[in-house]
């Protein structure tokens, strides 16, 4: 087994530190989400602490890690007698991304149980972690089955695995630890909510602090065993500390005081539920007694509110983490005054360091909002005709989004086979059984009806005599299931002069920011191509990161002449090169303009085709039509049939229009059949 950095030996971070040792103290705080860009030592900081968690006490040979002194009755391995049991160290286990549900809760031998109606069961990674840590590396990359699973996990403490009328039970209480990268995507509100505390990390800027760290890693890598027998004295102390602040916890008096000052907090900051109040109840205990006290004071619960509140303060995807600091501040002070106050405590709270960052100015409101100090004039409406201020180059100050609106559903046709989402329809592992295989390697989703089917003509053969049914490995069916998938959702937006007019182009950028939305709640991935002046240019390569997506959209400037052609040139490129990197995520092509298109010899017929080229190769498109005004051309329209696709309006868009149903995207395949 590899020797592990030391947790002691990390340089900096105390936000994260701190984090983890209070779920260390009191794993009922409800594990720790780490956020922060790629080489900040978040899965060092992970993997270091499994070193620091106290030993465990579990029944001898039981694989579920029964605690001997209160055994669980309904173990798969039980009865248990209460017993002294024996010690062992807490275990750290990793669920990767890209693992099975068998894998994650366990798995039952299926012919076994109908042959002989036996519970065979292999416990999975639930099983394992129980009572220890379960980590997660790139959390927000889990596939939304496992997510599922982990919520149910979590919620009740308990695994359950149902496969055709048998079951198997067995608790499963962990420390959920999960690492992610925001800029590859966000995490899922529910499973976000899940975690107690989040904590941002980034790389220090300061010289010396950058130094010591590549000075440490240079030593572990080159003897891991002497670097971390040079940190041992360190390590033990904090083990110890870890195992008295453990001690005291349940001597830690949370005054009414401290709770006014918690529950007073998340109103003010407006939080969904009650989870973020008993978290921070739980987080103020044990700041306090990590800290070696016995009363909660309003340092404890200031800090409390930075470790458990900003990932609970989000609407959407595109709301950054973080919390007014000074509004904080306002409310504990008004709700102070309680018998366990100390008036002479440290504002900045125990575990010093860096704390996440404030979501805005301190007054509510965003430096760019209109009421906002300095900030200019608005410029006056400019369409693709009128003089552009000189040496401007024809370029128009970008317009901020509209509000965005819940859209209506685009979807691809077909039957596609892709990563599992919410937009098309898909053959998954999830969602309704619609017939019936030969299993391809291990069977995961038994079809009874046709295993029945498949063993009754050979019971006489077989030498059948009781009631039980002889089945065999040949007659095992798979169910085949029909779900959804997530889709690449690859936008083209027109940034051109024509769509230049100040509130036009912030209704395209609320569209925009809408579907944006809707990809996000979907699972697809996106990317966006914007066309403007004499070419286009691939603004966000495909990702999982809609919020990245937003942030380019904000701040995407008009102007200029529609290079039309060339704006569906380079998204066939992007789609020819992400066809062969993901050959089974199928595309949605969304073009959103008026359908104009100018520069250059015959902008018109160039832009059909490469309009064509799309329809040749059978991509989903739908064209969002941005033309306004009482005379309209109808281009837009005639762009979506040379595309084999489907034109919808803005006001089309929007899921409670009463322009029309629900909006299926056009193939070529549907366009020829037609």
């Amino acid at each position: 087994m590899s020797t592990p950095y030391p947790f002691t030996a990390i340089v900096g971070m105390d936000d994260l530190r701190l984090g983890l040792l209070l779920n260390a103290v009191s794993p009922a705080v409800g594990g720790v989400l780490v956020r922060g860009e790629k080489g900040t030592a978040k899965s060092t900081a992970v993997r270091a602490l499994s070193a620091l968690m106290p030993e465990v006490a579990v029944v001898a040979g039981c694989r579920f890690s029964c605690d001997p002194g209160s055994p669980d009755p309904a173990c798969p391995d039980g009865p248990h007698e209460v017993a002294g049991g024996v010690s062992r160290p807490a275990r750290m286990v990793e669920l990767p991304v890209g693992a099975s549900e068998d894998r994650l809760v366990g798995a039952l031998d299926i012919e076994r149980a109908l042959a002989e109606g036996v519970k065979a069961f292999e416990p999975g990674l639930l099983a394992d972690a129980h009572r220890g840590i379960l980590y997660v590396d790139e959390v927000n990359l889990l596939h939304d089955h496992l997510v599922d699973l982990l919520l149910d996990a979590a919620a009740m403490g308990a695994s359950y695995v149902e496969r055709e009328g048998v079951s198997v039970r067995h608790a499963a209480r962990f420390l959920l630890v999960g690492t992610m990268n925001p800029e590859e995507g966000e995490l899922r509100p529910q499973l976000l909510d899940r975690f107690g505390l989040t904590v941002e990390v980034a790389a220090s800027r300061e010289t010396d602090q950058r130094v010591e760290v590549v000075r440490r890693r240079l030593a572990y890598d080159d003897d891991p065993a002497a670097f971390a027998a040079k940190w041992a004295g360190e390590e033990a102390a904090l083990r110890a500390r870890i195992v008295a602040a453990r001690a005291l916890l349940p001597e830690v008096r949370l005054g009414d005081g401290a709770l006014r000052q918690i529950a007073a907090t998340c109103a003010a900051f407006e939080v969904d539920g009650m989870r973020a109040d008993i978290v921070m109840a739980r987080t103020a205990t044990a700041l306090a007694a990590w800290a070696g006290r016995s009363d909660v004071l309003a340092e404890d619960v200031r800090q409390a509110a930075l470790l458990a509140l900003p990932h609970r303060r989000r609407r959407n995807p595109f709301d950054a983490p973080g919390l007014d600091e000074d509004k904080l501040d306002d409310t504990l002070e008004q709700n102070s005054g309680s018998d366990d106050e100390d008036p002479d405590t440290d504002p900045d709270g125990p575990g010093g360091g860096g704390q996440p960052p404030r979501g805005d100015d301190g007054d509510g409101s965003s430096p760019d909002s209109p009421d906002h100090p300095g900030e200019a004039e608005p410029e006056p409406e400019a369409g693709e005709g009128q003089r552009a201020p000189a040496g401007s180059g024809g370029e128009q100050a970008a317009a901020r989004a509209g509000e965005p609106f819940r859209t209506k559903m685009l979807s691809v046709p077909g039957l596609g086979e892709g990563a599992a989402g919410r937009r098309s329809r898909a053959r998954t592992e999830h969602g309704r059984t619609t017939g019936a295989r030969r299993p391809q390697g291990a069977l995961t989703k038994l079809h009874l009806a046709a295993t029945v089917q498949a063993a009754a003509p050979h019971q006489r053969a077989r030498g059948r005599s009781g009631r039980g049914l002889v089945v065999r490995r040949d007659d095992l069916r798979q169910a085949t299931r029909e779900g959804r998938e997530g889709n690449l959702v690859l936008f083209v937006v027109d940034a051109s002069g024509s769509m230049a007019a100040r509130q036009r182009m912030s209704a395209v950028k609320g569209a925009v920011l809408s579907l944006l939305l809707d990809a996000y709640q979907r699972r697809d991935k996106v990317g966006l191509v914007t066309f403007r002046g004499k070419d286009a240019e691939l603004v966000l390569p495909p990702t999982s990161s809609v919020d990245a997506a937003a942030a380019r959209l904000e701040t995407l400037p008009t102007g200029g002449r529609t290079p039309l052609s060339a704006g569906l040139l380079k998204a066939h490129d992007v789609l020819r090169v992400e066809r062969m990197r993901d050959p089974s995520r199928r595309p949605l092509l969304v073009v959103v303009t008026d359908g104009r298109a100018t520069g250059g010899p015959e902008p018109v017929a160039l832009a059909a085709r490469a309009a064509r080229l799309h329809e040749a190769e059978g991509v989903a498109s739908v064209v969002v039509d941005c033309e306004s005004g009482p005379v309209r051309l109808g281009l837009a329209g005639e762009l979506a049939r040379e595309l084999g696709g489907t034109a919808v309006t803005l006001d089309e868009l929007r899921a409670d229009s009463i322009a029309g149903l629900v909006k299926d995207v056009q193939g070529t395949h549907n366009r020829r059949a037609a």
